[in-house]
């Protein structure tokens, strides 16, 4: 899910530097959107990893 939101934090840099704002704009806006997907996912394995991980 990281890559995507890299992918598309590409995807809306080249578009802003070729003068495409939209383009631009949406894909920022999917890549900060899939960024704090995979934060919150990442936040929660780690909790998850840390409390039962310990069980064993």
């Amino acid at each position: 899910m990281l890559r995507w939101a890299l992918l598309f934090l590409i995807v809306a840099l080249i578009a802003a530097l070729f003068g495409f704002g939209g383009i631009a704009s949406a894909a920022a806006g999917i890549a900060k959107v899939l960024f704090f997907i995979f934060l919150v996912v990442f936040v929660v394995m780690l909790i998850a990893g840390l409390v039962l991980g310990s069980r064993w």
